[in-house]
């Protein structure tokens, strides 16, 4: 291992820099907007369930399915390939976005679903007996209590979906990847790439990481 350290190109590694910092840059991007639409679109999936609306509540079950159950890879092959042949003309960016957010709104929509069952039916008759519209039960006494609940599966899933976004690269996308293999592939630097790899997801998810984990205890204080 002490000889590996002292055989990498530390040159190398330091021009490659700004070209994984811009890689960096478009996987932040997707991510963020990723994470952010899969919570919305899962929350409103949760909530169709947790009102039994008869309709919306089969369909996104379907979706639901169809999404855990399918590999992201295959998701973003048939946005990018397959709509391609029927007239659809995407971007990569837009096809990996909607990858993303189909296969995060399917795991949120799970997360929160817990987190809106466990609020218990006598809080919520209490509620509606002072007063309370279903907004104001949504708002003041079902969501603060479920997401006390559904917060560890949440962190857990976004993490998850920002370490997807690495199979971006198989639509052409230049994210960290896509670089990897590139210079890999370019200059046969393989153990000087690999650790910049490594070390730009690190940047990443460790933050992430202890920003959910802090999260966690503050919500903790309130149980």
């Amino acid at each position: 291992m002490h000889e590996l350290f002292l055989n990498l190109d530390v040159t190398f590694m330091q021009n490659a820099i700004p070209t994984f910092a811009k890689a960096l840059w478009l996987t932040l991007h997707l991510s963020f907007f990723g994470i952010l639409f899969s919570v919305l679109l899962g929350f409103l999936i949760a909530l169709a369930q947790y009102y039994k609306l008869r309709f919306f509540t089969a369909l996104m079950q379907g979706y639901i399915e169809l999404s855990r159950n399918t590999p992201l890879l295959i998701q973003l092959f048939f946005l990018y390939y397959g709509l391609t042949q029927i007239g659809f003309h995407l971007s990569g960016y837009a096809c990996a976005l909607i990858g993303v957010v189909f296969l995060g709104g399917s795991y949120m929509a799970e997360s929160f679903r817990a987190g809106l069952e466990s609020v218990g039916k006598i809080q919520l008759e209490s509620a509606r007996s002072l007063g309370l519209n279903e907004w104001q039960l949504i708002a003041f006494v079902v969501l603060p209590q479920s997401l006390m609940v559904s917060l560890p599966s949440i962190a857990a899933n976004a993490i998850f979906l920002l370490k997807e976004t690495s199979v971006v690269s198989a639509i052409a996308l230049a994210d960290v990847l896509y670089v990897t293999k590139d210079l890999i592939g370019s200059y046969y630097k393989t153990n000087e790439t690999l650790l910049l790899l490594v070390l730009c997801y690190l940047v990443v998810l460790l933050p992430l990481s202890i920003l959910f984990s802090l999260l966690e205890r503050h919500y903790k204080r309130f149980v």
